[in-house]
C-alpha cells in the first residue's frame, strides 16, 4: 500500500527507538529483563507495526496496525513515566522522550484519519 520508509511517522518512531535504547542503557542491571526489556520492546513495536500495516492490501488493515502502533506508544508513555518516577530517567531526558512520543501519537492519529 505505502512505502513505509517514506512515512515521516515511521522515520520519527525509528529515531525514538534509538533514543530509547540509549536512555535505557543506564537503567539498573536488575531491570534488564524487566522495565528495560519492556520499554525497548514496545518502542520497537511502534515502527514495526507502521511498517507491517503499510504492507497490507487494504486501508482497513493499515488502520488496524496503526491502532496497534498507537497502543504501543501509550504503553511506552506509561513506562517512560515509570522510568522517571523510579529516577531511571532524568527529568530532562524524560521530557525529550515524552515530547517525541506525543508527536508520534498525533502523527499516527493523523495518518489514521487520512485513511478514512
Amino acid at each position: 500500500m505505502n512505502n513505509f520508509k517514506e512515512l515521516k511517522v515511521w522515520d520519527k518512531s525509528m529515531h525514538l527507538v534509538k533514543e530509547i535504547y540509549k536512555s535505557t542503557s543506564s537503567f539498573p542491571k536488575e531491570e534488564i529483563y524487566g522495565l528495560t526489556n519492556q520499554i525497548r520492546r514496545c518502542s520497537v513495536s511502534i515502527p514495526s507495526n507502521i511498517a507491517e500495516g503499510s504492507g497490507r492490501t487494504s486501508k482497513n488493515e493499515f488502520h488496524h496496525f496503526l491502532s496497534i502502533a498507537l497502543g504501543s506508544s501509550f504503553e511506552l508513555e506509561t513506562q517512560s513515566i515509570l522510568g522517571r518516577e523510579l529516577q531511571y530517567l532524568s527529568e530532562e531526558n524524560f521530557n525529550i522522550l515524552h515530547t517525541q512520543i506525543i508527536e508520534i501519537q498525533k502523527m499516527i492519529r493523523g495518518l489514521q484519519k487520512s485513511l478514512g
